[in-house]
């Protein structure tokens, strides 16, 4: 399948879901770690609407896994798969949020805050007419711009970063796609307060892990979530960004508990 990777050997357990949306291939390096504990799945979320996108990502699991997996999402990927397995709950034994967005709107002017304090008058200006491009419902796609984001977020959202190295796969099927729509309705469901009632449909432990220095508040999901769950756990990672795998203090102490974390569920 041109959408998917896989590393190591069947049985696969863990699926590791990318951010962006749009940002391919990017959970290759924990993909590749956590092959040599078990068979991992990396698919790449092509899809243009949320509905497409959660359908694609089940058909996928559907005919790669034998059990409920466990589900590992980045960033855009996280809101993903918290959706996903309040969606399809019989297919996730345990899901993994790292670097998440918050699930309630009251913290996301903390974010744009954060983001703006790092960032110089220029960069600053660029960064508010990214935003209010992105906001505009009658623009076309935005793709250019929403990679653009993207850069300036590498200069706020990493603490002391290594190089992000990975592969990146040519989805052809994506280029056409405006993928910041598919954000927008997850923004639109977290503006409306629905984002977090996702949560009475998971069952399953979930667990978070989330840099200090990462923009978007910690807060913003321990507190939502831990209402809202009834197994629930945060990690908080010190001197650590939105990346936690690439950040130089912060990486192994993040594998350590991804290792933990995912030995606890074969117990």
């Amino acid at each position: 399948m041109d959408y998917l990777r896989k590393y190591g050997n069947k049985p696969y357990k863990i699926v590791v879901v990318h951010g962006g949306p749009g940002a391919f291939g990017e959970m290759q390096p924990v993909a590749s770690f956590l092959a040599a504990y078990c068979g991992v799945l990396e698919p790449f979320q092509t899809e243009a609407t949320l509905e497409k996108q959660l359908v694609e990502l089940k058909n996928i699991l559907e005919e790669n896994i034998e059990k409920p997996i466990i589900m590992i999402g980045f960033s855009w990927g996280a809101w993903l798969s918290y959706i996903f397995t309040a969606s399809f709950p019989a297919l996730v034994k345990k899901l993994i949020l790292i670097g998440s967005g918050p699930f309630k709107e009251e913290y996301v002017p903390k974010i744009e805050e954060t983001r703006l304090n790092r960032l110089n008058l220029e960069e600053q200006q660029e960064y508010r007419l990214i935003i209010e491009k992105l906001s505009d419902s009658d623009s076309t796609n935005n793709n250019r711009i929403f990679l653009r984001l993207g850069e300036l977020a590498l200069k706020t959202d990493l603490f002391d970063p290594l190089k992000d190295e990975y592969d990146r796969p040519k989805i052809r099927k994506a280029l056409d796609y405006d993928f910041s729509r598919v954000l927008q309705e997850v923004l639109e469901l977290r503006r409306k307060g629905e984002l977090i009632k996702f949560a009475k449909q998971i069952k399953c432990p979930v667990v978070a892990i989330h840099g200090d220095y990462d923009p978007h508040p910690a807060a913003g999901v321990k507190k939502p979530l831990s209402n809202a769950l009834r197994d629930f756990q945060l990690y908080l990672l010190k001197e650590c960004g939105h990346k936690p795998w690439i950040e130089r203090k912060a990486k192994n102490k993040f594998y350590k508990i991804l290792i933990d974390v995912i030995s606890a569920s074969n117990n």
